[in-house]
């Protein structure tokens, strides 16, 4: 299993074995804190107890190495998985877990308690994945593990693929969600013997009575709900420096490395705020990186050129080509490992390629969207409802088809030519596409369908999945989504457990750990997030300008005429590639006679939705036939 990691941890490999418990752990070290033999994995507590094998980071660890030496504690070296070690000794593990500050996806082995612990950091930042072996499909909830099933758990699902009881069933439901968003949401996989654990959840696995329970140590529900009955109460100076403080410590804490560091930079506010701050607290040029495109539209190179020279960073720019995608594309479903269609994970995946060139850890600015209310669709819910809730159903259906027959690419000049002349607010980039999204919500009469139907990609999955069916998520059971607050704050949360999870974050990690490049993300502090869970809405979204708090503290470090500008989002040009250097690779992907034998999707709606995307004057749905190629792509390498 551990070899099939190599890629997330290259530095060492440790295994072990415990005959008495029948549990075994394996490790892949990509060494960033103690680059010394102390900060080997699996590691020992100092008692025997507990054993460790933890992927990612606990930034705190020199505080809380303070307070345990104050009780006594020694120590081997200066890693922070000897500190965590330390801290379950001292405070129990939920106790403890409580007190990191961090990224990580634990498993740890309590011998005097015969227990089995797996733990995911609040966000999800790292995955985790558990399946049951002997075809042993998972439900909800609990489970007792009935002998002789194994439990088994990775950080990506090649690694189970190693274990020979353990056996594969794509999950029809999993896979209609992931066409209809792109990625498969938490807590399912794309197969039913395996789930992912949900950010912010352990399992505590009994191994005397062999039950497995899942428990929320720390949510964001309740913490949003948390922020809505203790609101911040002080002024919009005394947000903005409460926001500048929480982001810098953030920032410094995440600095904290014995290896080379940088950061991905966009020239956008989020990774602006963050590069902004690492490039205060260093004596030293911070190192920068940014992928740029050919097209105007898509675009951010010069944006982030200007943030650098502005700065003083050291800044590597690359332009990439069709040739550059069509080079990567095949690699993409052995990196991602379960099918994902986000296509800025082709731009990821090189910017992480080219930063590993020249540092091991590299910050960037996610999350701040979430957080501070940065996506179009946070008004656009609101607006669609107020200018169409009044208007009879023919008039929706006639300004639908209106929409539905102007063509997408010359919608999109004409908003580009006029966005030159127009401050970005005004959002006429793509407005081709924002047309067409429209002209697909008309029907709907309630906000939340409206807010569904903007975060997904394909709208009627049904229509090209055999067998197709729906299992509830995180954003469409209500007892999961904060229905007492207000919208907005609604769908912000929602973005927080579902897309943020499982797609941004899905997203940084697979495309960094491919090149064993440590992705960190400061906005995503649990201090900083909890204040801006606080914060009442009109400071973060104010006179239709979204993140104003964030824009504030930005603009302390930064001209604001330099972030004047549309947001662009990481995107591809991505129907141009498929009908160029993609197009022989995508066609053998669906071939409709490869499709009716493989028998997981409709050979003729393919058919349709690929001849649509391929039209000159297309009106079809970019992203739909990406989802659809990127099923096919991971179902070819997972067949392998």
């Amino acid at each position: 299993m551990a070899s099939r990691l190599v890629h997330r941890g290259p530095d060492d490999e440790g295994v072990t074995f415990d005959e008495a418990m029948r549990v075994g752990l394996a490790f892949r070290r990509l060494s960033i804190l103690d680059l010394s033999p102390a900060g080997h994995q699996p590691m020992r507590s100092t008692s025997g107890r507990f054993e460790i094998a933890f992927n990612g980071e606990v930034y705190n660890h020199a505080q809380l190495r303070d307070e345990l030496t104050a009780i006594g504690h020694s120590w081997r070296g200066h890693s922070d998985t000897e500190v965590m070690l330390a801290a379950f000794e001292a405070w129990g593990v939920e106790r403890a877990i409580a007190r990191f500050t961090g990224m990580f996806a634990i498993a740890l082995l309590d011998r005097t308690e015969r227990v089995l612990w797996l733990v995911r950091d609040r966000f999800g930042v790292k995955p985790l994945y558990y399946g049951v072996s002997d075809g042993v499909a998972i439900g909800d909830g609990d489970f007792t593990l009935a002998p002789p099933a194994l439990l088994a758990w990775s950080s990506e699902l090649k690694a189970l693929r190693a274990l020979a009881p353990m056996q594969f069933t794509v999950d029809r439901g999993a896979l209609t969600l992931y066409m209809r968003h792109g990625y498969v949401p938490s807590p399912l996989s794309i197969f039913s013997e395996v789930r992912k654990l949900r950010a912010g959840h352990l399992l505590r696995v009994d191994l005397a009575t062999r039950r497995v329970e899942d428990r929320c140590w720390w949510s964001s529900r309740e913490r949003v709900l948390l922020g809505a009955q203790q609101p911040f109460t002080g002024s919009d100076e005394d947000a903005v420096n409460a926001v500048d403080h929480a982001l810098l410590e953030s920032v410094r804490l995440r600095m904290l490395a014995d290896v080379p560091l940088g950061a991905f930079l966009s020239g956008g506010i989020d990774s602006t705020a963050v590069v902004a701050a690492m490039q205060s607290l260093s004596s030293s040029r911070i190192k920068t990186f940014t992928i740029g495109f050919h097209q105007r539209a898509l675009d951010e190179a010069p944006y982030a050129r200007a943030v650098a020279a502005h700065l003083g960073t050291d800044h590597t720019e690359v332009y990439v080509s069709g040739d550059d995608a069509l080079a990567i594309v095949p690699r993409l479903a052995q990196m991602w490992d379960e099918p994902f269609a986000d296509s800025s994970q082709i731009p990821t995946a090189l910017v992480c390629s080219i930063a590993r060139r020249d540092v091991t850890v590299a910050l960037s600015g996610d999350g701040g969207d979430e957080l501070f209310g940065g996506y179009y669709r946070y008004s656009w819910t609101h607006a669609i409802i107020a200018r169409t809730r009044r208007l009879p159903t023919a008039a929706r259906t006639a300004l639908a088809a209106v929409l539905r027959a102007t063509p997408r690419r010359l919608t999109n000049r004409a908003g580009t030519a006029l966005s030159a002349f127009f401050p970005a607010r005004f959002g006429f980039d793509r407005a081709g596409d924002r047309a067409h999204k429209l002209a697909q919500l008309l029907h709907h009469r309630d906000a939340w369908s409206i807010y569904l139907d903007l975060i997904a990609t394909c709208n009627d999955p049904a229509a090209l999945v055999q067998h197709a069916n729906f299992p509830r998520t995180s954003i469409t059971d209500p007892a999961e989504l904060c229905s007492s607050l207000d919208l907005t704050t609604r769908m912000m949360q929602a973005d927080i457990v579902s897309y943020l999870v499982d797609d941004i974050l899905v997203k940084v990690d697979r495309a960094s750990m491919a090149t064993s490049l440590e992705a960190r993300e400061p906005l995503l502090d649990h201090h900083l997030a909890e204040l801006a869970f606080s914060l009442p809405m009109h400071m973060k979204i104010r006179a239709g300008e979204r993140k104003w708090v964030l824009n504030r503290v930005v603009e302390r470090r930064v001209p604001r005429a330099l972030m004047n500008r549309p947001k662009m989002g990481f995107g591809v040009p991505l129907t141009a590639w498929m009908r160029g250097p993609l197009r022989e690779w995508a066609d053998a992907l669906v071939d409709p006679t490869r499709l009716a034998r493989e028998g997981f999707l409709h050979p003729t709606a393919v058919h349709t939705l690929w001849n649509a995307t391929l039209a000159p004057s297309s009106r079809g749905n970019g992203a739909e036939a990406w989802n659809v190629l990127m099923f096919q792509a991971w179902l070819e390498e997972w067949s392998k």
